[in-house]
């Protein structure tokens, strides 16, 4: 059985959600609070993906187009827009 995903969006308004509550497996203890969820896991699955290879490579980007198929150009061009997109939804403190 697949484990249920980590919803990142408001069904209702499709707005950024908050942790509210985290508990452990193994003793039961449980937080509460109002906490952000990271930059990362806001993203989408396909986009974690894609960092999670970037650093099963060692960052090597002809690395990565070898095992995706595709030219390093475009492995480039997918990182600068990831860089941008996690720049942008990255909460100033």
């Amino acid at each position: 059985m697949q484990k249920p995903k980590l919803p990142t969006a408001c069904p209702s308004c499709s707005n950024t959600l908050n942790v509210s509550q985290l508990t452990c497996p193994s003793c039961s203890t449980q937080v509460s609070g109002n906490f952000t969820l990271p930059s990362l896991v806001r993203l989408p699955e396909e986009d974690q993906a894609f960092i999670l290879q970037f650093f099963l490579t060692s960052g090597s980007l002809k690395e990565m187009a070898s095992i995706m198929g595709i030219s390093y150009p475009t492995v480039r061009n997918r990182l600068d827009d990831l860089i941008e997109k996690v720049k942008a939804n990255t909460p100033k403190d």
